[in-house]
């Protein structure tokens, strides 16, 4: 019995530069590359036969996405919608969650949780958590945020920024600013060590011993601190600590120091040691932006891991774990690398302030 003819395909242009494009495809859609090679080749004029003898593949094969293609085109060659359980949450309830959780709150609460949306909506409370995770929203979080009021801002980001990217030759950088009010605390009962599946443990309450004052410069370009502490921190403190810099930095480099603009950097008695110390050269950072002192990083580094969990008798015993820190630091520096630039950074926040005033807050 002969066998029967395969029906011949004709492609547009359009049809083919698709199909061609799907071929391609290697590894995210492979099964839809076979299928368009099949019509491509049905196309060339060849049978069911010698197509599955050229891609390796069944005669039913070949036949099977030849007439899926005869019957609805391209469309045919796309996998059809598999059995299962019907989606239960619709776009609608996507929408809602969504809408719900950014623009109201509960009666009772200042923010959603799962259970309270789920409760509102009428869905579960799994259902609910998926979709914050799938957009991102996490109402139980709160971040705190500053923007500066400063009329000059954008010169003294560009000051400071351009002092960290390209420091001036035979000059050292440090940035300098002062912890206070650092309390030596000491718990009210011994703090009970780590056990396998039982974490350190320390009583909530604690009793106050004093209070210290560190003044810390970060060298920009070593990552090496020079420290000091005083029980006070006053302009004479600052004064004494401009003193320690001076002392510790070789007198042929000249200082360029990145500061706040703390009342106590300012006084009269300040400005009389800087025209007396002419190296000394300040840049101060904008109001309400710490965050462009790269000292308060290293500050950050020495609350969590030496002040958080410590305990101390007296303000003796925090100075010497506080300079024991110090130079345990400074026999291996490590130096902070700042990589944005000044316009990326402002550019950054003037997206922010667009989005921000775009969502109607």
């Amino acid at each position: 019995m002969p066998s029967p003819v395969a029906a011949v395909v004709r492609l547009s242009d359009a049809e083919r530069a698709e199909l061609v494009a799907w071929s391609r495809r290697t590894t995210s859609s492979n099964g839809l590359a076979v299928r368009a090679r099949i019509v491509l080749a049905a196309a060339e004029g060849l049978g069911n036969t010698a197509i599955a003898e050229k891609l390796a593949i069944s005669v039913a094969t070949a036949r099977k996405w030849r007439s899926r293609f005869l019957r609805d085109r391209s469309d045919g060659l796309l996998d059809e919608p598999r059995p299962g359980r019907p989606r239960t949450v619709t776009d609608t309830h996507v929408e809602q969650v969504i809408t719900r959780t950014l623009e109201t709150a509960p009666k009772d609460a200042t923010h959603w949780s799962t259970r309270g949306m789920a409760t509102e909506v009428g869905l579960s409370q799994s259902a609910v958590s998926r979709i914050w995770r799938a957009f991102g929203l996490q109402p139980h979080r709160q971040d705190a945020w500053k923007l500066s009021k400063d009329p000059l801002f954008i010169d003294k980001v560009r000051d400071v920024v351009g002092l960290y990217l390209d420091p001036p030759e035979r000059a050292v950088v440090l940035c300098v600013d002062e912890k206070s009010q650092i309390q030596a605390l000491d718990r009210t009962a011994p703090v009970l060590p780590m056990l396998p599946g039982v974490p350190a443990r320390a009583t909530h309450d604690y009793k106050r011993a004093g209070t210290s004052s560190l003044y810390a410069a970060l060298d920009l370009a070593t990552g090496t601190v020079i420290g000091s502490l005083h029980q006070r921190h006053r302009a004479i403190e600052f004064k004494k600590f401009l003193t320690t810099i001076d002392r510790n930095v070789p007198a042929e480099f000249d200082v360029h120091v990145v500061l706040d603009n703390a009342s106590t950097h300012k006084t009269p008695a300040i400005k009389r040691w800087l025209l007396a110390h002419p190296r000394f050269h300040l840049h101060f950072t904008p109001t309400s932006s710490s965050w462009l002192n790269l000292v308060e990083r290293w500050f950050g580094e020495l609350t969590t891991k030496k002040l958080q969990r410590g305990t101390h008798r007296s303000v003796r015993e925090l100075n010497a774990d506080i300079r024991a820190w110090i130079k345990t630091w400074n026999a291996n520096p490590r130096p902070y690398v700042w990589t944005k630039t000044a316009d990326q950074i402002l550019d950054s926040i003037a997206k922010y302030c667009t989005r921000i005033n775009d969502s109607g807050h």
